[in-house]
């Protein structure tokens, strides 16, 4: 199964998308991801906010770098304020940040909507237009991507009239979660609403995204969707192996066997993504913290115990993190129970949105001057 997708200049073949994911989806990840994939794909940074980056925070700043093997580069911008991500779009743009961008509407923590943005945004359609227009107005001419979610609620649906708008203002591609605001992560993705957003914007690629747990899911989601590729997030935490697997699935000539790796294969990729981090933070031993959130990911499913997942949770130097996986019976073949989903399950009742922010979808918003996160990654 083979099917071009461009986004922009960039030829992205076959049609796999690293999901941004705050805190996990770092330069080291991506290189771990890429590696796997044999530097095919398209893979993009944690969420960068406009304010941040134009103001030249210090973390921002690092979450901007990119390896020299990273080709083609690509940044996801968070905003609410059509000048500031104009603005940063023209930074980026100017200093040749990076080569993509996309544009977050599709957050659904509280912290975000609370304040009008990432899927709360859409639901005002004029504010969305707006944002669309300065970013890809003052991009100079970097392709514009926007990924989102199908609403806030069920009564309150928001994807085909964002899928209109980001047409009519130059979106280069669109990608789109199954699930509203108010499912966060929970129940199942809706897979039918990423087929009828392709039919509502036949002009551009729309990339689905939500419940791709395996190569035979991203084949069964362009089959069954008419997608153009796949975005995918939750589904290579602690597997990153997961886009050799989606390459195999989706080339024409592709060798059609999927990664089974053994605890020690799984081990040797857990010290590898550790250094990895210990590089790119300058520090070992930040490098093993940072990762302690990744072991219960790449453990998922082995006879490792409580005990030692413990252990290994709270290593402090790559020599201990090693010694510890060493300590485990290596040999155990990949269990069955390491497939499906992992990652974050649960719904949220109740969205939070600004005051009166449902009255009427027709208003621009009026956003609090705190709107414009500070900082970036989540």
């Amino acid at each position: 199964m083979t099917q071009q997708l461009r986004i922009g200049p960039h030829a992205v073949q076959p049609p796999v998308v690293l999901a941004p994911m705050a805190g996990i989806t770092n330069a080291p990840f991506r290189t771990l991801c890429r590696e796997f994939s044999g530097g095919q794909g398209l893979f993009v940074s944690e969420m960068i906010t406009t304010r941040a980056l134009v103001e030249r925070n210090e973390k921002t700043m690092q979450l901007v770098h990119f390896d020299e093997t990273e080709k083609p580069r690509s940044i996801q911008l968070y905003g609410v304020d059509p000048v500031t991500v104009g603005k940063a779009a023209r930074m980026i743009a100017d200093e040749d940040l990076a080569d993509h961008i996309d544009l977050n509407f599709g957050c659904p923590v509280p912290k975000v909507t609370r304040k009008g943005g990432g899927s709360a945004l859409p639901y005002k359609r004029p504010l969305l237009r707006a944002i669309l227009h300065e970013a890809v107005g003052n991009a100079g001419g970097l392709p514009v991507t926007m990924k989102m979610r199908k609403g806030i609620d069920d009564d309150h649906l928001t994807y085909l009239d964002a899928g209109r708008i980001a047409v009519d203002e130059g979106i280069t591609a669109i990608a789109l979660h199954g699930r509203t605001a108010a499912q966060h992560y929970g129940g199942t993705a809706d897979w039918d609403a990423i087929a009828r957003l392709k039919e509502a914007v036949p002009e551009i690629p729309v990339l689905g995204n939500g419940d791709i747990w395996s190569a035979d899911d991203a084949v069964r989601m362009m089959r069954e969707t008419g997608c153009d590729g796949v975005v995918v997030g939750r589904g290579c935490l602690g597997r990153p192996w997961l886009f050799g697997d989606l390459v195999a699935a989706l080339s024409p000539d592709g060798p059609k066997e999927f990664a089974r790796p053994t605890l020690r294969e799984v081990a040797d990729v857990m010290v590898r993504h550790a250094r990895l981090l210990g590089e790119w933070l300058d520090d070992e031993a930040r490098g093993v913290i940072d990762f302690r959130k990744h072991v219960a990911w790449y453990t998922k499913g082995f006879s490792v115990g409580s005990e030692a997942r413990k252990r290994l949770a709270v290593a402090g130097s790559l020599e201990e993190l090693r010694t510890l996986l060493d300590g485990l019976d290596l040999d155990q073949e990949w269990p069955e129970s390491a497939d499906g989903p992992r990652g974050r399950t649960h719904s949220r009742n109740k969205v939070v949105l600004p005051e009166g922010w449902l009255d009427d979808p027709q208003e621009c918003g009026v956003l609090a001057p705190d709107a414009e996160l500070d900082t970036s990654g989540g």
